[in-house]
């Protein structure tokens, strides 16, 4: 069964507060389940319930990640650049 990102968070929070099998028995889930998520939680902190298909990444992995993003943003800033000056240049040329 796959369960929401936000109930998996509740669910530790409430494992927190009252223990792993009350919380689990509570909720009505195997206690295995929660207690996979709480050491998750404790391995991954923010990226411990990332979803079906998503791949966890490190912070390097992110950073790498984001620079990437970052350089692929500014060609194509500059390449629609040179593409809005071609379409001005050839208007002005059309209108003659």
């Amino acid at each position: 069964m796959q369960y929401e990102k936000s109930f998996k968070e509740e669910a530790v929070k409430l494992s927190d507060e009252i223990g792993v099998k009350a919380a689990a028995a509570q909720l009505g889930i195997p206690y295995y389940t929660l207690s996979t998520w709480r050491n998750n939680r404790k391995k991954y902190n923010s990226d411990s319930y990332v979803g079906s298909g998503h791949k966890r990444m490190s912070a390097d992995n992110k950073e790498q990640r984001i620079l990437k993003l970052e350089k692929e943003n500014a060609e194509l800033k500059h390449s629609n650049e040179i593409l809005q000056e071609a379409l001005g240049f050839f208007a002005v040329r059309r209108k003659k």
